[in-house]
C-alpha cells in the first residue's frame, strides 16, 4: 500500500485565471497539490469576463449552469448573467479557495520549452521556471480582432474595440456607429439605442436571434436559495438538460428540436414590421450554423426611429465617420468594433517547444489538432483547457472545464504514484480522434452552408459533433493505451 507521503508532488504552471484556469487551480488543491502555479498576464482574475465590460453585457447560458458544480452562487441576478456578476463570481471562488497567493498576477507566460524531462518556462519580464506540467486555461475568446479598415486610425472621434471598452467616452445623446453583428454587437444595441442620439449598425452578415427573455430572480428566490444549498444544484443540473436536450441536440444532428429551433427563431424574425428592415435582417443560412444569437429585446430596439441598420460594405473610414460602399457618409461621433475575436489563436502568443524541437506552432501549422480536445502529440505533460473540438458552443465553460480538468488530474495523479512521467498522445490515437471528428461532421448543423469562426483552416468546423455527454463521457476516464510515457518510450503503466 503507498502511503500519502511517498507520493511525488508535481510542480504545476497553469496558463490563465480566468474559468478552466481557476478550476485547474481549485482541484490540485483539493487533491493535496500546492506546489502550482497559476500565471496570469492581467492584474485581474476572470479571463474574457475582465477583458469585455460593454453596455449590456451579459452571459447567454443560464447562471444556474454557468458556474462550477461544486460551487454554485444563491446571488445571481437574472436567469442570463450581467458580465460584471460573472466576474464577481470568479474573483469570489478565488477567495473561497484561498488561491489568491497561488497566481501569479502580471506574468504572461511566452515560452516553454521541454527539457531534461521538464518544461522550462519564460514569462514576458524575463522571469524563469520549471513545471512538471503545464496546463493552458488561456481560452479561445482572449484575442480581439480587429479588422483592417482603411482610414480607422483618422477618425476624429472616439474608437475602440468592443472588449477595450473605454468608460471615459460619453455616449448620451452621441451619434453612435457599431461594427459586427454578432452576440456582441446585439448586445450593445440593444442596451445603448435608448441613450444616444442615432444609432448605425454596420452588418455584413445578419443572424439568427433566439428569443429568450431574461426576468429577475426575485429576493425571495435568492434567500431560499441561500438557506438551502441543495437547490444549486437542482437548478444546474435542469438548465443542463434542457440546454442539451433541446439547442445542442438541434446542433448536431436533425429531428423535432432543429425544428423547434428554427421555428422559434423564424417567428421571432416576423416581430420586425417593416419588410425592408426585416429584409436586412434575414440571414441566408440555417439557425445555429453560426453561433445562435440570444436576445428577446434586440428586434425591439432595432426598430427605434433613430436606429438605422447598414448593409453595404464599408470602404474607408474618414474623420467624420464611416464611407460605405454606395458612397453614403455616416457622420459619427463614437464607433465601436463588435469583430469578435481570433478564436484560432488559443494559446498564442505562447511557444511550446517539444522534445524534439518542433514548436507548437509548426505543428498546427495547417490547424490545431489535438488528442480527446485536451492533449498534443509530441508534447509532453502538456494539457490544453477549453482548446481545439471542446463542446462550447452554446454550452457552458464551466462543465466542459469541470470534465477536462477532472481528465488532467486522473493523468497527474499516475505522475505521483510513478506510473508514468512524460505523458503524451500517440499519432496513431489522435489520428484516430480526429477523423472521428470529421467523420461525425455531416448531419451537424454547422456544415448546413455558411461561414463562421467555427470554421478552421482546412474549411471545416473545429467543434464537438455530438451531444456533451459524449465528452463527459470521453473524459471521465484516459485510455492509457492510446499514451506514451516518453521519459521511457514505453507504456503507461497501470497500477
Amino acid at each position: 500500500m503507498r502511503l500519502a507521503g511517498d507520493l511525488r508532488s508535481p510542480r504545476v504552471a497553469v496558463v490563465g485565471a480566468g474559468v478552466s484556469g481557476l478550476c485547474m487551480a481549485v482541484m490540485l488543491r483539493e487533491a493535496g497539490i500546492e506546489s502550482f502555479t497559476v500565471f496570469e498576464k492581467s492584474d485581474r482574475v476572470a479571463g474574457t469576463w475582465r477583458e469585455n465590460t460593454y453596455p449590456g453585457l451579459y452571459c447567454d447560458i443560464a447562471s444556474r449552469y454557468y458556474q462550477y458544480s461544486f460551487a454554485p452562487n444563491p446571488n445571481w441576478s437574472r436567469w442570463f448573467s450581467p458580465g460584471p456578476e460573472i466576474a464577481r463570481y470568479l474573483a469570489d471562488v478565488v477567495d473561497r479557495f484561498g488561491l489568491r497567493g497561488k497566481i501569479a498576477f502580471g506574468e504572461e507566460l511566452t515560452e516553454a520549452r521541454w527539457e531534461d524531462g521538464i518544461w522550462r518556462l519564460h514569462t514576458r519580464a524575463g522571469e524563469r521556471a520549471e513545471a512538471d506540467f503545464v496546463v493552458a486555461g488561456s481560452g479561445f475568446l482572449h484575442h480581439p480582432y480587429v479588422p483592417a479598415i482603411s482610414g480607422l486610425d483618422s477618425f476624429a472621434g472616439a474608437w475602440f474595440h468592443s472588449a477595450r471598452w473605454d468608460h471615459s467616452v460619453p455616449l448620451d445623446g452621441a451619434r453612435v456607429g457599431v461594427i459586427g453583428g454578432g452576440s456582441t454587437g446585439v448586445q450593445i444595441v440593444t442596451a445603448i439605442a435608448s441613450r444616444v442620439e442615432r444609432l448605425v449598425t454596420f452588418q455584413r452578415t445578419p443572424q439568427w436571434v433566439y428569443p429568450m427573455p431574461n426576468p429577475r430572480y426575485s429576493r425571495l428566490t435568492r434567500a431560499v436559495h441561500r438557506r438551502f444549498p441543495a437547490l444549486g444544484g437542482v437548478g444546474y443540473q435542469g438548465w443542463r438538460w434542457l440546454g442539451e436536450a433541446l439547442v445542442f441536440r438541434a446542433m448536431v444532428s436533425p429531428g423535432w428540436q432543429r425544428t423547434m429551433v428554427d421555428a422559434l427563431c423564424r417567428a421571432h424574425l416576423h416581430t420586425v414590421r417593416d419588410p425592408g428592415l426585416r429584409s436586412k435582417l434575414t440571414p441566408s443560412y440555417d439557425p445555429m450554423c453560426k453561433r445562435l444569437v440570444v436576445s428577446g429585446r434586440y428586434y425591439r430596439e432595432v426598430q427605434r426611429p433613430n436606429v438605422k441598420v447598414v448593409t453595404e460594405a464599408i470602404e474607408r473610414v474618414v474623420p467624420e465617420g464611416v464611407v460605405t460602399a454606395d458612397g453614403r457618409r455616416h457622420d459619427l461621433d463614437v464607433l465601436v468594433l463588435a469583430t469578435g475575436f481570433d478564436a484560432h489563436a488559443y494559446v498564442r502568443p505562447m511557444e511550446f517547444v517539444g522534445p524534439d524541437g518542433r514548436t507548437l506552432s509548426d505543428a498546427w501549422r495547417t490547424g490545431p489538432r489535438v488528442y480527446g480536445t485536451v492533449a498534443v502529440p509530441g508534447f509532453p505533460n502538456l494539457f490544453i483547457l477549453i482548446g481545439p473540438h471542446s463542446p462550447v458552443n452554446n454550452s457552458s465553460m464551466f462543465n466542459v472545464a469541470e470534465s477536462q480538468v477532472g481528465y488532467v488530474m486522473q493523468l497527474i495523479e499516475r505522475w505521483r504514484r510513478g506510473e508514468a512521467s512524460a505523458f503524451s498522445p500517440t499519432e496513431e490515437a489522435t489520428a484516430r480522434f480526429n477523423r472521428e471528428l470529421r467523420d461525425a461532421l455531416p448531419g451537424t448543423v454547422w456544415v448546413s452552408g455558411c461561414r463562421s469562426w467555427y470554421i478552421g483552416a482546412d474549411g471545416l468546423p473545429e467543434v464537438w459533433p455530438w451531444p456533451p455527454a459524449r465528452h463527459r463521457e470521453l473524459m471521465r476516464e484516459p485510455m492509457l493505451e492510446d499514451y506514451r510515457d516518453i521519459a521511457t518510450d514505453g507504456d503507461v503503466k497501470r497500477s
